[in-house]
């Protein structure tokens, strides 16, 4: 995974990671609103889920505590990063802000 990780990553695209459980409640309410991001923005922002569960070692690297976290990257570079649900017009002004 960290391979291909860092090749999705090293994008001129932004990318939004969301890191995410199967468990988590908080995680399933932001699958729609990435979708509706996703919707808006099109090919100008790719998005990639991460299980943290079954991505441990990732989402130990990037320090990943509680889910959902996700992570701006350009380039291979982190841009931004918060925990928890926000509302896609929030998230879009993010990723225009950081692109």
């Amino acid at each position: 995974m960290k391979s291909s990780f860092k090749n999705i990553i090293d994008s001129e695209v932004p990318v939004l990671v969301d890191f995410y459980a199967d468990w988590c409640g908080s995680c399933k309410m932001l699958a729609p609103i990435l979708k509706q991001v996703k919707d808006d923005m099109g090919n100008g922002l790719k998005i990639v889920k991460i299980d943290v569960d079954k991505n441990q070692k990732l989402a130990s690297k990037y320090n990943v505590r509680g889910v959902p976290t996700m992570m701006l990257f350009k380039n291979g570079k982190q841009l931004w990063r918060q925990s928890g649900v926000l509302q896609k017009n929030d998230i879009i002004q993010i990723v225009r802000q950081h692109s």
